[in-house]
């Protein structure tokens, strides 16, 4: 591919991927739809690791798509949507995640949102793509939430989920990309923008691009998932107090009460019990926290004690 044909790419899409074939299958088939111009975007798929080739996952796609596959050893998905971006040739980089499936409009919609905003990072809002799943709506509902009381001002938004953002080549290396000490899917698209605001810099939510997310939990899953949101919390206030930012506020007890009452506002398909499921998962998150708080306490302890 020559320079030419570099400075011509708008969008490199970057998936981060693990052990999920099906996934991955299912959002290559919904990027082939996008009603974009193929010469104008690429796609650079990061293998984390997988114990399988994901090598006949993506060739078939490889003839409809400017496609390729990196490989690396496991080191979560921060430090693959990095590896994603230092191969990346597009002027914008666009991040989602495997068990997601754009809408055919996704990059036409984030183009136009650029024309008038090129230096902000700019977020989307992600559909449930299994309503019938109780665990995945209540998962997706707590998103809603976040969005709709972190992001009320469009203009003066405050937190994505990185499943569905997208900012400059040239910003994203400004900043240093995401913090690889976050060695989860939890807490490092929240230190990202976090830190994306601390220098200045501002945050656009467009709800016009959507991806669909079709991530299937059960109730020990649900758990896991939000336990491990309650470690990347912890995870987050290492990274800022790195930066020596003060520590942050804790919510006022209205944010509490009302993300308790949200299923029942927006009157979501079994109400009372995606409630019952908010409320585990504020429970998980907060034994997550402390969970990792005293695992890094015990790492810091036994380092100090071993004699070099």
């Amino acid at each position: 591919m020559t320079s030419s044909t570099h400075q011509e790419l708008l969008f490199s899409i970057i998936i981060p991927t693990y052990a999920r074939p099906d996934r991955l299958k299912n959002c290559l088939h919904a990027i082939a739809q996008l009603d974009y111009p193929r010469d104008r975007f690429e796609v650079i798929v990061v293998d984390d690791g997988s114990p399988m080739s994901l090598e006949p996952v993506v060739a078939p796609f490889s003839k409809r798509l400017t496609l390729t596959l990196l490989k690396q050893v496991n080191s979560g998905p921060a430090t693959a949507r990095n590896h994603g971006a230092a191969k990346a040739n597009g002027k914008f980089l666009v991040f989602t995640d495997d068990d997601c499936a754009p809408a055919s409009t996704w990059l036409t919609a984030l183009e136009k949102c650029f024309e008038t905003a090129p230096e902000s990072l700019i977020g989307g809002k992600t559909l449930n793509a299994l309503p019938n799943n109780l665990f995945s709506t209540a998962s997706q509902l707590l998103i809603d939430y976040l969005y709709a009381y972190y992001n009320s001002t469009a203009q003066q938004a405050q937190f994505f989920a990185s499943n569905n953002f997208a900012l400059s080549a040239k910003l994203f290396r400004t900043l240093g990309g995401f913090d690889t000490t976050f060695p989860l899917a939890a807490g490092e698209d929240r230190e990202f923008c976090d830190r994306l605001l601390h220098y200045g810099y501002s945050m656009l939510y467009a709800p016009e691009v959507q991806v669909y997310h079709a991530h299937k939990l059960s109730l020990r899953s649900f758990w896991r998932q939000h336990f491990n949101y309650g470690r990347g919390a912890f995870c987050f206030h290492q990274a800022r107090s790195r930066r020596n930012v003060e520590r942050i506020k804790v919510e006022p007890l209205s944010f509490y009460f009302n993300l308790l009452r949200y299923p029942l506002l927006v009157r979501s398909h079994h109400s009372v019990l995606v409630s019952a499921l908010f409320v585990l998962s504020q429970i998980a998150n907060i034994a997550g926290f402390f969970w990792e708080r005293f695992n890094q306490k015990s790492k810091s302890f036994i380092a100090s004690q071993t004699v070099v």
